[in-house]
């Protein structure tokens, strides 16, 4: 059922850094048709100087976000930047922001998407040490990754997203000399979803240093990654301007800028919209074909 008019609500996130900054340049920026509502009140404080008072403040939005998004007073959130060095003093103990909607929502199984203008790529682990990953990984929980990156797809628009899953070893392990992880897990994987979701095409193990390149040329809709750098690193290199991160899984999505506080040019007027405008725009989006 869609949304005829969805209420995007938005964070100012650390408000020494660049937050509350990107998003008075996005309100200013977006059609008139975006509702926006805001999940806290600004803040005295001095540009590029991180205190207990701006962590605070930024826990404070984020758990009114959670509490709007539960009760469905907004359809979406757009969250801004965080410093997690700060916010872990003041009580704020998960990973990142992706985490902590996640537990707020009671949700267990959240996919951590980034979507930007040339690649869309979602993590089957997150912040997590590469060494831990092998173990992380099982055929259902990659298969539920693409499958929620599929569902996230034909939400905004497209019919039959075309899924590559990206293998974790160099030359997909090369039949084993170099790891066992694609015949044991993903390949698995693979076949769970062409059994279970006829909606979209599914393709793997697919050599990791090749399919991004293949995603961006138009060859693929999105991609899944095993591990959070080898999406990231060609993401950024192509769309970090622009790239958006999107928590899925969840009953309402949660949108961001893929980049942090940057508090070394807080104050000064020079930050780029670009990547929240474009949160709000997805954010808006998915809420109306909700």
């Amino acid at each position: 059922m869609s949304i005829q008019s969805p209420i995007i609500g938005y964070t100012l996130g650390d408000q020494a850094g660049i937050g509350p900054e990107i998003i008075c340049k996005a309100l200013a920026a977006l059609p008139g048709h975006i509702r926006c509502k805001p999940m806290g009140a600004s803040i005295d404080c001095t540009p590029g100087r991180p205190t207990r008072d701006t962590a605070l403040a930024a826990l404070e939005h984020l758990e009114r976000a959670a509490e709007a998004l539960r009760s469905g007073e907004i359809d979406a959130v757009v969250t801004s930047p965080i410093c997690k060095e700060a916010m872990h003093k003041v009580g704020f103990h998960y990973p990142g922001q992706t985490e902590f909607f996640a537990d707020r929502m009671g949700v267990k199984d959240v996919v951590m998407c980034l979507t930007g203008k040339h690649l869309t790529v979602a993590l089957c682990t997150t912040h997590v040490a590469l060494c831990d990953v092998p173990r992380l990984l099982t055929p259902p929980q990659i298969a539920n990754t693409a499958a929620t990156l599929a569902a996230f797809l034909r939400g905004t628009g497209i019919a039959r997203p075309r899924i590559a899953l990206a293998g974790l070893n160099p030359h997909n392990g090369e039949n084993g000399a170099f790891g066992q992880e694609e015949s044991l897990f993903i390949a698995p994987a693979l076949e769970l979803l062409r059994m279970q979701d006829t909606q979209a095409e599914y393709t793997g193990p697919c050599v990791p240093d090749c399919v991004y390149r293949e995603a961006a040329a138009g060859q693929y809709d999105g991609v899944v990654a095993p591990y959070h750098d080898q999406a990231l690193i060609p993401l950024k290199l192509l769309d970090f301007d622009n790239a958006v991160n999107a928590t899925l899984g969840m009953p309402r999505l949660r949108v961001s800028p893929d980049h942090g506080t940057a508090f070394n040019i807080a104050g000064r007027g020079i930050a780029s919209a670009s990547s929240t405008i474009r949160a709000f725009e997805l954010a808006w989006r998915s809420a109306l074909h909700a």
